[in-house]
């Protein structure tokens, strides 16, 4: 290795000083490294120097930082008025506009005035690291360092090598990016990374329920956040990121994947962002906005309505998920029945995992005024997923939600749909995430690491998995699949074969 990344004497260079490239700055410095900060922009790299100093007092007087470790930490924050003085350091970490020509100039103008020893690094998302690297004299000092938005507060760094790089360079970038206290994971260089690619079921999945009329944005963004544990509901992530942004990112993924069915966007987001509604920013996205806070729409109270007698067809495959469920029933006072058929009159309530409730009924044979089905899946924190059919009479649809709801937690009735609206996009976040293994892309704990700390899921993507079972993951998706007839729900072959095996999702391949 050509130089130590564990000297005490490490410098790093920094390239940008936007919201990016400062927090990069703030992270090195306070990890006890010194730091040269540089900006084209007259007067940036001041301002930003400045503003980290306002950040670090402001932690000095929550009693998060010790002052003289604030004091220290800007000490060691250099401000360089050219790229030369940039290139003197041990690495080079660029965050500028995200645009592959004005990279690949600026890297090789550092490539050139570098000493042999010096790594450069990339801060992008969505850039090929060995495409940056292809204007270098030494593509093989070239690396990427993909730190996430504030930098001081996400503590994940995604570390990519180019074809070209050398494996030093990738072991120092690991240490580098452990000295900024930051977590790294390593992941090839392909299209979005790890955590970016990972994020590709979250949001398209979510467009595609809320674009078949099966529940609102609100509904959908509501039912994430109870049960399954998501911070953050899809649309109202995209109001925050906006829905600009954040459909040119799926636009391009899309591409880069060659329009890979399970990446592909909906024009229902093409549609505000054409009419300029971004979200937050502007004021109004998949919600409005008012003084800056979100709307959010109020949910349906629950009709005061009960079913006399209610059957729940007994599963083969989850009985344990139905016993709260019976228990809810029968604390409410509903007699539940326990016979092998409803009787003529019960409300005929369902929990199937993976099928639509038509195509339940269909193959049951069941009465389709009377029947409903209720996702048990993820647990009964509300709010609780009720799902009808066109068929379902209003009056039974009316009775569940309000025995549903008889202990006060909300309800959230849905149109008929394979999964609900849970399973089918925490199934499609697994098996997206199988992709990637299978791809070797990442290790499996890399994956689930990179998705818990970059993404802020409840669970990494292959540890959900085994967790909700593999096989159900595997069932979900096949259902999806013969009910849409789309390749965009196939399920992955990493997903398959361990499912076949008996093995957990984070089962490494044979030969290792």
């Amino acid at each position: 290795m050509p130089f130590d990344p564990n000297a005490a004497n490490i410098v790093v260079g920094v390239v940008g000083t936007g919201s990016m490239g400062r927090g990069i700055v703030q992270v090195s410095a306070q990890g006890g490294m010194r730091v040269i900060a540089y900006d084209e922009k007259p007067g940036a790299a001041e301002a930003a120097k400045a503003y980290i100093a306002k950040t670090l007092d402001g932690l000095v007087q929550k009693g998060r930082v010790a002052q003289a470790d604030a004091k220290s930490a800007v000490d060691r924050i250099a401000l360089a008025s050219s790229l030369e003085e940039v290139a003197k350091a041990d690495i080079v970490v660029e965050a500028i506009v995200e645009r592959l020509d004005v990279k690949q100039e600026v890297f090789a103008k550092i490539d050139s005035l570098a000493g042999p020893d010096t790594i450069i690094a990339s801060n992008t998302s969505s850039l090929p690291i060995t495409a940056i690297a292809a204007k270098c004299k030494r593509p093989e000092r070239v690396g990427g360092m993909h730190f996430f938005n504030p930098v001081p507060v996400m503590r994940l760094v995604e570390v990519i090598p180019g074809l070209k790089t050398a494996p030093w360079v990738v072991d120092a970038m690991m240490v580098i990016g452990r000295r900024m206290m930051r977590e790294p994971v390593l992941c090839t260089d392909s299209p979005a990374f790890l955590v970016n690619h990972v994020g590709r079921a979250f949001v398209p999945e979510a467009q595609r329920i809320l674009s078949e009329n099966i529940a609102s944005a609100s509904e959908i963004d509501r039912i994430l956040t109870g049960a399954p544990g998501f911070k953050m509901g899809p649309f109202t992530l995209a109001d925050m990121v906006g829905i600009d942004v954040q459909h040119a990112v799926m636009e391009s993924i899309h591409a880069q994947f060659y329009g890979e069915p399970a990446y592909a966007p909906f024009p229902i987001s093409a549609l505000r962002v054409a009419g300029g509604l971004y979200g937050r920013k502007t004021g109004g996205g998949w919600y409005d906005y008012k003084n800056g806070e979100k709307v959010e729409p109020l949910l349906a109270v629950a009709p005061s309505a009960r079913p006399k007698s209610v059957w729940v067809r007994p599963s083969d495959h989850h009985p344990e998920l139905q016993e709260p469920l019976i228990a809810l029933f029968k604390q409410a006072g509903a007699e539940v029945e326990t016979g092998a058929k409803p009787s003529a009159s019960a409300l005929i309530v369902i929990t199937p995992v993976g099928y639509d409730l038509t195509t339940a009924i269909v193959e049951l044979k069941l009465d389709a005024a009377r029947s409903v089905a209720i996702d048990v899946l993820f647990g009964m924190k509300g709010p609780r997923t009720l799902m009808v059919t066109p068929a379902t009479d209003p009056v039974m649809r009316d009775a569940a939600h309000g025995l549903l709801a008889a202990d006060g937690q909300p309800v959230i009735a849905i149109n008929d749909s394979p999964g609900f609206v849970a399973q089918r996009i925490v199934a499609q976040i697994v098996n997206v995430a199988c992709g990637v293994a299978q791809r070797a892309i990442a290790t499996p704990a890399d994956i689930d690491k990179g998705t818990k700390l970059g993404l802020g899921y409840p669970f990494g993507p292959l540890e959900w998995g085994d967790q909700l079972g593999a096989g159900r993951i595997l069932f979900i998706l096949e259902r999806l699949q013969a009910f849409y007839g789309e390749p965009r729900y196939r399920p992955n072959p990493w997903l398959k074969r361990r499912v076949a095996l008996g093995l957990p999702l984070s089962a490494p391949e044979g030969r290792g």
